[in-house]
């Protein structure tokens, strides 16, 4: 068998596919550089854009003001402010080409029209030829009155240059965060498989049989922690339910092997020492008896399960709950009077109640059942329901049913308070009295699926066994009530 506190080794292999943590760490990795490239362009592209956007409103705005010159002093105003503007221009980066319609120069910097520049109206690049550079410059080409063309355009070299700069930074700057995207992603693996590998080492070592195993809380308060959390707080549950089953498995086969065994030990005297029909016949009905009571919590285990799957929710029904206790309580009126006892009740005159009829008779009628097997001569059992107002409302519920049973038996301590739901529980001083112990476990499982709960209380002397049951608002109520 393997250790079970033997870690578990993470998958084979750093590029794996296969593996949850790589995948995890890879949709990291990218989308945090693909969120970095889209944040770097648009740095990129508003720059650049910027420059460009300058350059052309510089241009347009000179434009119009060399236009105005032209409709005011024609050719020669022209001519003379763009001469005015060249000897203005100490960085020399301002073009300027002023043509008649033959093409012939008039004024500027540029010797002739440029050949690449065959619209007007349009923007174009045009390398320039300088003293020892060849420079780029951003030019627009204008049409004038009698076939003038205008040619103006400022020197972008140093954007270009700066452009590019700003290229080469965003580059390196993206690859660095490139590779601080796959640090993190590795780190971001490394905790994924940290997390992955303690709960595979924790269920392995349960499912080896250690139930002793839980997850580290290391008191961060953060999701981890509360995912250790909920895991233990499940083991601890599924523990407490094994312990339960251990435990009901041992009361079952221990209760009902005193019966059967009776049964047998009965039947086999029978056969040897029996000296007539009679005795034959009254060993036999012994031996029945002692087999129905195995057939008793049989039913009544079953019942139990088929009541805590909630398969039986299906047979509720709106009804008048008064006209069901006093079915209950005309039969055990009769038993309390044979164990000389007195039975007293209190009930309203109409209940309206929506639930399973004959379940809940069941659940009370086992309370009534304990309550005059457990109570002295001469004592009362008090059966007593009421209708509860919650302030403020609970779960959306705004009334309550409390159902109490009132006896002056035996008691419980505190001690077997807290235990007397778990089936085949008795109490010390219920062992001597004929019981299977399953009689508060029914109950526990017909209120909770009626959404209620079984509470016990002292009534020194005796016991107090109180179902509180929400009862939904009255407007929710169907028309019709079955009586």
């Amino acid at each position: 068998m393997p250790d079970a506190s033997a870690p578990v080794s993470p998958s084979p292999g750093f590029f794996n596919l296969r593996s949850v943590s790589l995948r995890f760490a890879l949709v990291y990795g990218s989308l945090f550089i693909c969120s970095t490239v889209l944040f770097f362009s648009f740095i990129w592209w508003g720059t650049a854009g910027l420059l460009e956007h300058r350059v052309e409103l510089a241009i347009s705005a000179d434009s119009r003001a060399l236009f105005n010159v032209w409709e005011e002093s024609g050719p020669p105003g022209l001519t003379m402010m763009i001469d005015d503007r060249l000897e203005q221009d100490v960085d020399d980066n301002t073009l300027y080409l002023l043509v008649n319609k033959d093409g012939k120069w008039i004024a500027g910097n540029l010797a002739e029209w440029p050949r690449q520049i065959t619209r007007n109206h349009h923007w174009f690049n045009l390398p320039v030829q300088r003293a020892y550079t060849q420079d780029l410059a951003k030019v627009r080409a204008y049409g004038l009155p009698d076939g003038y063309r205008l040619l103006i355009g400022r020197d972008i070299s140093g954007r270009t240059l700066l452009r590019k700069m700003l290229t080469d930074t965003l580059l390196w700057a993206w690859i660095m965060i490139a590779l601080l995207a796959i640090g993190g992603g590795w780190l971001v693996r490394r905790l994924f498989q940290h997390v992955i590998h303690t709960i595979s080492r924790t269920t392995l070592a349960i499912t080896h049989g250690d139930m002793s195993q839980r997850m580290p809380v290391h008191g961060t308060d953060d999701e981890l922690d509360a995912v250790s959390k909920a895991i233990n707080e499940m083991l601890d549950r599924i523990s407490r339910l094994m312990d339960g089953v251990r435990q009901v498995s041992n009361a079952i086969a221990h209760d009902m092997r005193t019966p059967v065994t009776r049964a047998r030990a009965q039947l086999e005297y029978a056969a040897l020492h029996a000296k007539g029909e009679a005795a034959l016949r009254a060993a036999i009905e012994q031996a029945v008896g002692n087999l129905d009571n195995v057939t008793a919590i049989c039913e009544a285990l079953l019942r139990i399960a088929q009541i805590e799957s909630g398969a039986r929710r299906s047979a509720f029904v709106l009804f008048d709950l008064i006209p069901a206790l006093q079915d209950v309580c005309e039969l055990y009126e009769a038993v309390a009077e044979e164990h000389g006892l007195t039975f007293t009740q209190s009930l309203p005159a109409s209940l309206p109640f929506f639930g399973d009829r004959a379940m809940f008779q069941q659940a009370v009628a086992n309370l009534l059942d304990n309550a005059i097997k457990f109570s002295p001569p001469r004592g009362t059992v008090t059966l007593s329901a009421e209708i509860v107002t919650l302030e403020p409302p609970l779960d959306g519920r705004s009334r309550l049913l409390r159902l109490s049973v009132a006896d002056e038996g035996i008691g419980m301590n505190d001690a077997d308070m807290a235990r007397a739901t778990e089936r085949f529980f008795r109490a010390e001083q219920a062992r001597s009295t004929p019981g299977s112990g399953l009689g508060l476990a029914l109950v526990q499982a017909i209120v909770q699926l009626h959404e209620g709960q079984l509470q016990l209380a002292p009534n020194t002397p005796g016991l107090i066994t109180c179902l509180e049951v929400p009862l939904p608002d009255e407007e929710n109520f169907p028309t019709e009530v079955i009586a």
